[in-house]
């Protein structure tokens, strides 16, 4: 139970933070119904409107929920369907004036859907269950448009992580080791848990996977590697091709090289900056390549190309045909047309210009207040704070929501200083603004 007599601040955003720390240290229990704003105020002896801005900014901290009438409480584990690593990733909806916490495309820089939903048949038939799974000209498209030639097979699937999931399913079993980058996305390390398989945490530079962490964990010995080669989720690195042609060379090099299936999410494919890259130049027979469409054509659209060695491929095909069957073909025609119409490449082309201009304005801002994001690629950046959990707070009390960064550690990583990840590509104006806000989040201590 809050006790308004543990609270020694008066301002909002000292009291926030001992709220929040209370949270943190277990003192307070998940689920614990809050004093009102007249109540609290009351006791304290400080208005209602600072007792309001304190609750706004632990609500876009992610710390409590307002139910209404029924009062504000300490967040308990919301949406069951998430993992613990998940849940809490993205700041707050409630009150937000600008949230850089969820990692999605800005909608209006996705091309409209309407000229593409008119080259659908206006029945959904599909002839026979057991059609080729791939549209022959979306497949003929894709092969044409591959980063690397003389791929084996193509086919289409449910988003990225779907294909990523289901290509680790062929070829990780229970208790393999699978190297995975840290920072890296927390889904990776859910799935590599679902399946029964150990993290090898790869550290990241400037230039991608360093090979000193890679060569580390081939000497263990895994099943597979997974990279994400562009706007690397949450850094916004981008892999450099020399970084790439070292990192196939040390896995050509490895005792059992032909063992290890490299697993490569390009999700952010037509809106990254980078050139294209793909460790399949050098290795083709152990490279699964999944490009996904989701940030450069609509999150909900739910698709992405995957090629690969038929070896694996073909049984992921088979795989699927037991359960969803194959990605729908009204969905393979709208994203043929999208990806061949001459407006909507333009306008891809330009959301591309707009997210690399908004990512160099927030960063040279940023370098300007003295913190260091590199050159981020995408929409996203991984800002070094402090402490995570002051950070978003000070964040909150300004109106402005980040993910937390903790989720994106591989299980076991202790080296990685604390960050938050910046979804940069949401910031539409007044860069300097922002900048000054992140940069002054950044240097607040950890609190008490």
């Amino acid at each position: 139970m809050l006790r308004p007599d543990a609270l020694t601040s008066r301002t909002p955003r000292g009291i926030a933070g001992e709220i929040a720390r209370m949270i943190a240290d277990g003192d307070l229990d998940a689920g614990e119904r809050l004093p009102t704003v007249r109540e609290l105020s009351t006791a304290l002896g400080v208005s209602a409107g600072t007792i309001a801005a304190a609750w706004r900014a632990l609500s876009d901290a992610g710390a409590i929920v307002s139910r209404g009438r029924a009062g504000s409480f300490v967040r308990a584990e919301p949406r069951e369907w998430l993992s613990p690593r998940v849940q809490g990733l993205a700041g707050a909806a409630h009150e937000v004036r600008l949230d850089l916490s969820h990692g999605t495309p800005d909608p209006a820089m996705l091309p409209p859907l309407e000229a593409a939903f008119a080259r659908v048949s206006p029945r959904a038939d599909t002839g026979r269950y057991h059609d080729l799974p791939v549209l022959p000209e979306l497949h003929a498209h894709i092969a044409e448009t591959w980063p690397a030639p003389g791929v084996e097979t193509f086919t289409v699937v449910d988003g990225a992580l779907d294909g990523i999931s289901r290509t680790l399913e062929q070829v990780v079993r229970f208790g393999d080791r699978v190297a995975v980058e840290s920072p890296g996305f927390p889904y990776f390390f859910d799935l590599l848990e679902a399946l029964g398989a150990e993290a090898v945490p790869l550290s990241l530079d400037r230039d991608g996977v360093t090979p000193h962490s890679l060569a580390y964990a081939l000497a263990r010995r895994p099943a597979a590697v997974v990279l994400q080669p562009r706007a690397q989720n949450p850094t916004g690195v981008s892999m450099t091709v020399e970084r790439a042609r070292t990192l196939a060379r040390l896995i050509m090099e490895t005792p059992d090289a032909r063992k290890v299936t490299v697993v490569e999410d390009d999700h952010s494919a037509l809106i990254s900056s980078a050139p294209d890259v793909t460790l399949a130049r050098w290795i083709p027979n152990q490279v699964v390549h999944v490009r996904s469409f989701s940030k450069s054509h609509g999150p909900d659209l739910r698709i992405a190309a995957l090629g690969g060695p038929a070896r694996i491929v073909e049984r992921l095909v088979a795989r699927r045909m037991l359960g969803p069957g194959w990605t729908s073909r009204v969905l393979q025609t709208v994203l043929l047309g999208l990806l061949t119409d001459p407006g909507s490449v333009a306008r891809v082309r330009t959301a591309r210009l707009i997210y690399r201009d908004r990512l160099d304005r927030l960063a040279v801002a940023l370098r300007r207040n003295g913190v260091d994001v590199g050159d981020p690629d995408g929409i996203n950046l991984w800002l070094p704070v402090l402490d995570e959990r002051a950070a978003r707070v000070r964040l909150a009390a300004s109106g402005i929501a980040v993910s937390a960064g903790s989720p994106y550690l591989a299980p076991g990583d202790t080296t990685t200083t604390p960050h938050v990840r910046v979804t940069g590509g949401m910031v539409v104006e007044n860069a300097r603004l922002v900048a000054e806000a992140l940069a002054e989040a950044a240097a607040v201590p950890a609190m008490g």
